[in-house]
């Protein structure tokens, strides 16, 4: 699946290219043809896998970290500080650059992480504690994101776009600025299966098998944060797809964390890039963007995940 969606990411775009022009782009042409399928088509391929993966995976860290399966990167507040400082960027310091967005929304999420993890006990963290603290800096950063957007007209263009989510400010430089934040996160992620595994035990449990809780919350929080701070200061805050693919992978993988996350990771550009290709065609010769097709697929599929008699317990 992930194969044919890469594929059909390269082959279909707004601008109606036969396939024999996409094969003449890619390997010959370094024109017209060369121009949209290698600089727009490749490089929003390669972003929508790392940042689709990036997502999946933080989501099922998220949710077996908080144990809420409803969990997801806004719920810890991390979409809502890259947005927050994104646009303090654009109304105070005039930052108007794709390249400039990327690092204030990354320090944002990062700094917001923190804070949700300070407020959240630090040292004697629980799931409900994080789930409120994140909760509670969501609500205040949002009125304050408003506020903003409100008495800055400017400020309202530049975000309307960057806060629906978008795969088309790929470029080699968006890739290469994020890559290492997405692939340490990845690892780490992985790495943290059997933790958060002996975690979904309850805590007592899990400490007489051996595991370190506050070590393991730590570095849950710190994956999740640099997943979703790298994707979301790449192509904006886009929904569903860490809430949803986890539910996905749940339902024919059972609770195991060590089957869940490299599923995730698969699964997840999958609905990435499918819902990016979907929202290229429908609206030929524009786009619709990709946060809007993920929201407009994602609700009647998670409802229907929802109402399963059978779907997969935390």
């Amino acid at each position: 699946m992930l194969v044919l969606v890469a594929l059909a990411s390269i082959a279909v775009g707004a601008k109606d290219l036969s396939l024999a022009q996409v094969w003449h782009g890619l390997f010959q042409d370094t024109g017209t043809y060369g121009d949209v399928v290698v600089d727009d088509r490749v490089s929003r391929t390669v972003l929508g896998l790392l940042a689709g993966a990036g997502l999946g995976l933080a989501g099922a860290v998220l949710q077996a970290l908080t144990r809420n399966p409803l969990a997801d990167p806004g719920l810890l507040g991390i979409n809502a500080g890259a947005s927050a400082a994104v646009v303090t960027a654009i109304s105070f310091l005039g930052v108007t650059s794709m390249s400039g967005y990327i690092w204030f929304a990354f320090f944002g999420a990062a700094a917001v992480g923190a804070l949700v993890w300070f407020l959240g006990g630090s040292r004697g963290a629980t799931p409900v504690r994080l789930a409120l603290a994140g909760t509670a800096i969501s609500a205040a950063l949002y009125g304050y994101l408003q506020a903003v957007m409100i008495m800055d007209d400017a400020a309202l263009g530049r975000m309307r776009f960057w806060t629906v989510g978008s795969l088309s400010s790929a470029t080699d430089s968006t890739i290469k600025q994020v890559l290492p934040f997405l692939v340490v996160g990845m690892i780490l992620a992985l790495a943290l299966a059997r933790p958060l595994n002996a975690m979904s035990m309850g805590d007592d449990t899990a400490k007489a098998l051996g595991a370190h809780l506050n070590r393991t919350r730590a570095l849950s929080m710190l994956a999740a944060t640099v997943l979703c701070g790298a994707a979301t200061a790449a192509c904006g805050p886009i929904v569903f797809v860490g809430l949803m693919v986890p539910h996905v992978v749940r339902s024919f993988t059972g609770p195991d964390l060590r089957w869940i996350l490299p599923y995730a990771g698969l699964l997840s550009p999958v609905l990435l890039l499918g819902a990016d290709v979907i929202g290229r065609v429908v609206a030929r010769p524009s786009e619709v963007q990709v946060g809007i097709i993920t929201a407009i697929i994602g609700g009647p599929v998670f409802i229907l995940l929802v109402r399963r008699r059978r779907t997969a317990q935390l």
